[in-house]
């Protein structure tokens, strides 16, 4: 039985990474007895906020896992698209009252740091079932 249904919003940006991350996070959900029932793929970090909200006003979404990578380039636009995306999402999850985890690495990280990272994606699925089980406590 799926104790929780889980929404996965993928970056496509540094899509052999975040291939990486959800595949991980598909396996943690099952260890967990909860389910990535919904993938919905962005272009990018930088628009995950108006896929997370879709997902969080779905009666059948428990919470919301993110995944990306935010590779350092020649500016600071890394800097940039990770501040503004986790602060939208940080956002999100307190409008809608379910948790939507940050399965986001970077900033300032080089393609080999970010293919280091690739359990994120198993971290955020961690969270988010742990906090769906806290917040029914309550």
């Amino acid at each position: 039985m799926v104790e929780y249904r889980i929404g996965a919003v993928v970056a496509e940006f540094n899509y052999d990474i975040t291939q990486m991350m959800l595949e991980l996070a598909k396996e943690e959900a099952k260890i967990r007895d909860s389910e990535i029932t919904v993938i919905f793929p962005v272009p990018g970090v930088f628009d995950m906020p108006l896929a997370i909200k879709k997902l969080l006003e779905k009666d059948d979404i428990d919470g919301v896992v993110t995944l990306g990578a935010v590779i350092e380039g020649g500016t600071d636009h890394d800097q940039i698209v990770a501040q503004h995306a986790s602060r939208k999402i940080t956002d999100l999850s307190l409008e809608y009252n379910k948790p939507v985890a940050l399965g986001i690495s970077g900033p300032g990280m080089t393609r080999l740091d970010a293919h280091k990272r690739v359990d994120y994606g198993k971290r955020a699925v961690e969270s988010v079932v742990k906090m769906c089980k806290r917040l029914k406590e309550i």
